[in-house]
């Protein structure tokens, strides 16, 4: 059984760019979103190693 998330793939890469591209940092970019900082970097380990429009 597999629990759906609350959030988008979209959401999730935003916020990675936000991280990655635009030199946010995790503390901020959780505050403002309203998500765990280690879902954050969770999110990065997943997504930042895709290429962009790429199913991970």
């Amino acid at each position: 059984m597999t629990r759906s998330s609350k959030f988008s793939d979209e959401f999730k890469r935003d916020a990675v760019a936000q991280l990655t591209e635009r030199g946010c940092r995790v503390m901020e970019v959780s505050e403002r979103l309203g998500v765990s900082a280690s879902s954050l970097y969770a999110w990065k380990k997943k997504f930042a190693k895709a290429p962009s429009g790429a199913a991970a």
